[in-house]
């Protein structure tokens, strides 16, 4: 009987003991989760929110302290320091991702998606797989897949009311070579530039205007310095979740695992975020002053003529098997819908 009565405390010893070593392997730490998303965008509420869910889950261990607005550099300074293992986190545009790794510029070609849920199918699925894969060669592990949404174009000139209005216009864009290319086909003269610097090039004049989804021109204040935004849909962005490599082999296989879930709960708080914010934001910055335009259909299908030969360039120089499964991906959500 005292035999049976130690093994019966010794068994429920262990069983008090479970929750702790579930517990064992997380350890106190702050991580730095940069981005140059502005205060209050979706993009930084999903960052303020993968923050409470990884407290949360690690028991208040795993403190991640947020840092908008280009505070620690721009995108790809934050993509050096996570490389170098001197940042744990950030996320950004997916299409930066292309001077990586080639594949990426994939997902800027101009009027590649109709709807989010097309681009849901993709990073949610093979190609998404093949994205990571590429990236943690990189010394960048992907956590997940955010939403920055549809671009849309702004400029304080002249209403742009059909591709021919771009001809000359001095308009900002992403780091990325298909923007540059994309917009002097359409007739601009596109100027790279870090996100943080837009504002005061806006301001000042150094450029005409600049392109970005609705929710992060509002943001951003940048419709404070525009007079005129037209709804081109003409690229829409994947947002790409990273963690530095170096650092993440550093992590217990329970802190990954925790992290890991808690990026792809973000990951679908960000989104929903992102898609209930863009008409409204579309509609506060016509209230606040901006003429907002509408294309025509004809103008559409011309911006898409102005740019087929920019898509097929850059599908050109992806990987054949990449570019088959993403249009096969694409055809697929279109038929489910």
């Amino acid at each position: 009987m005292r035999n049976l009565t130690k093994m019966l405390l010794a068994g429920a010893v262990a069983a008090l003991m479970l929750p702790m070593a579930a517990q064992a392997e997380i350890h106190e730490q702050t991580l730095r989760f940069a981005s140059a998303g502005s205060e209050g965008s979706p993009l930084v509420q999903g960052q303020r929110k993968f923050a409470e869910i990884v407290k949360e889950k690690s028991g208040g261990k795993i403190e991640v302290k947020v840092f908008p607005a280009g505070q620690l550099g721009g995108d790809m300074q934050a993509v050096s320091s996570l490389q170098g293992g001197v940042l744990q986190m950030s996320v950004m545009n997916a299409g930066l991702m292309a001077s990586l790794a080639p594949d990426f510029a994939l997902l800027d070609l101009p009027f590649l998606f109709e709807n989010p849920q097309e681009a849901d199918a993709v990073m949610d699925g093979e190609v998404g797989k093949i994205f990571a894969q590429q990236l943690d060669a990189k010394n960048l592990v992907v956590l997940s897949y955010w939403e920055l949404g549809f671009r849309q174009l702004t400029n304080s000139r002249r209403p742009v009311e059909k591709v021919d209005d771009i001809a000359g216009l001095k308009i900002r864009v992403v780091q990325s070579p298909i923007y540059l290319d994309m917009f002097n086909a359409l007739g601009a003269n596109a100027v790279p530039m870090p996100f943080p610097e837009v504002y005061t090039a806006l301001e000042t004049g150094t450029v005409d205007g600049q392109e970005n989804p609705a929710p992060s021109i509002l943001t951003a204040k940048l419709n404070e310095v525009q007079k005129y935004m037209t709804l081109t849909r003409h690229t829409y962005n994947p947002m790409v979740m990273l963690y530095s490599k170096p650092l993440w082999n550093k992590l217990d296989a329970d802190e990954q695992q925790l992290l890991s879930e808690a990026a792809l709960e973000a990951a679908q708080f960000q989104r929903q975020l992102s898609r209930d914010s863009d008409a409204k934001a579309i509609e506060e910055i016509a209230a606040a002053g901006t003429t907002v335009t509408t294309l025509a259909p004809e103008e559409v299908a011309r911006f898409r003529e102005k740019t087929k030969g920019v898509a097929e360039a850059y599908a050109a120089k992806a990987d054949p098997a990449v570019v088959k499964l993403l249009n096969e991906t694409i055809a697929k959500a279109r038929e489910a819908k």
